[in-house]
C-alpha cells in the first residue's frame, strides 16, 4: 500500500514532465514551421501555468462536467453512511459526497489528496446496488483516494485536455496560415506530430488507469473484507451498464467503469481492464480470506 502511494506521488511528477515535454515538442514544431522560437517559450509558459491551475481546479472541473451535486447526510443517508463508515474504518478523512443525476450506474473519486477528496455516485448506481455492492464500489473509490490515484487521474485529466486543445489550435493555424517560407517536409512532419500527440496522450492515460483500477479493486476488497460485494457490483455493471449522459473522454479514466461503452477500436485505448478479469481477480482474493 505505502509503496503504491509512493509510486503514485513519483508518477504525478513524471506525468507532468511527460506532458510538458509533449506540449513543448508541439511548440517547437510550430516554432520551426513558423520560424519564430518565441512560440516555444510562450507555449511552455502557458502550459506550466495551466498545469498549476489544474492541480487545484481539475477536481471541481470534473465534478462540474459530470453534473454532480454535493449532498449532505439528510439528502441520501444510505450513501452518506456507507462513505462515512468506510472513512472511519480506513482512517481516511471524510470526502465530500456527490450524486450525479444519471441513470447509467457509475461512480468516481477526484481531488488532489485525501484531505481534498470527493466521491460521486450516479442515481443509476444507487438504484441497482444493494448495500454490500454499493459498499464495495465506494470502497473501491476510497481506495483511489488512499492510494493517491485521484492525484494522478486529476493531473492526467487536465493535461490530456491541454494537449488536445494545443494540438487542435496548432493544426488550425497550420491549415490557415499564409506563411510560405516553411519547409514542406517539416510542415508535413509537424502536422503528423500534432495529430499523433493527442493519441499518445490517450495511450498514456489508458495505461496508467488500467493498473490503478486493479489496485483500487484489491484495496476495496481488503477494506470491506468481502470481495464478493464488489465482484457482484461489477457483474451488474456488465449487465446493466450504459453510457453516462455527460461524456468526456478526457475524464473517462476517472470512472468506476468505462462511461462510454466503446467499440472495438476504442478498446485499444480503453481506460479500464475487462470486467470479467476484474471479477476473477476479486474472487481469487476472496478465496484467500
Amino acid at each position: 500500500m505505502y509503496s503504491a502511494i509512493r509510486r503514485n506521488k513519483i508518477n504525478t511528477v513524471l506525468i507532468i514532465l511527460l506532458f510538458l515535454a509533449i506540449i513543448g515538442g508541439l511548440g517547437a514544431l510550430a516554432a520551426v514551421i513558423y520560424q519564430d522560437w518565441v512560440i516555444v517559450v510562450v507555449t511552455l509558459a502557458i502550459a506550466s501555468v495551466y498545469a498549476l491551475i489544474q492541480y487545484f481546479a481539475a477536481g471541481s472541473q470534473a465534478l462540474a462536467i459530470a453534473g454532480a451535486r454535493e449532498i449532505t447526510k439528510a439528502d441520501d443517508p444510505r450513501l452518506w453512511r456507507i462513505v462515512e463508515n468506510l472513512s472511519i474504518a480506513t482512517g481516511t478523512p471524510m470526502p465530500k459526497v456527490y450524486i450525479i443525476p444519471d441513470p447509467a450506474p457509475n461512480a468516481f473519486a477526484t481531488g488532489r489528496d485525501p484531505e481534498h477528496a470527493a466521491v460521486a455516485a450516479t442515481t443509476g448506481l444507487l438504484e441497482i446496488m444493494d448495500d454490500a455492492e454499493l459498499e464495495g464500489v465506494m470502497a473501491h473509490e476510497l481506495g483511489h483516494v488512499r492510494n493517491y490515484d485521484i492525484r494522478v487521474s486529476m493531473v492526467v485529466f487536465g493535461l490530456v485536455v491541454a494537449v488536445g486543445f494545443l494540438a487542435d489550435a496548432l493544426l488550425r493555424l497550420a491549415f490557415f496560415s499564409r506563411s510560405r517560407n516553411a519547409n514542406p517536409v517539416i510542415l508535413v512532419f509537424g502536422l503528423v506530430a500534432m495529430i499523433l500527440a493527442p493519441i499518445i496522450a490517450g495511450v498514456v492515460q489508458a495505461a496508467i488507469s488500467r493498473q490503478r483500477e486493479y489496485l483500487a479493486d484489491a484495496t476495496g476488497a481488503m477494506t470491506t473484507r468481502y470481495p464478493e460485494g464488489l465482484a457482484r457490483a461489477l457483474e451488474k455493471l456488465a449487465a446493466h451498464g450504459r453510457p453516462v449522459r455527460r461524456q468526456n473522454t478526457s475524464m473517462a479514466h476517472m470512472w468506476f467503469a468505462d462511461p462510454t461503452r466503446p467499440g472495438f477500436i476504442d478498446r485499444l485505448f480503453a481506460t479500464h481492464p475487462p470486467i470479467p478479469e476484474r471479477v476473477a481477480r476479486l474472487r481469487r482474493i476472496g478465496a484467500e480470506f
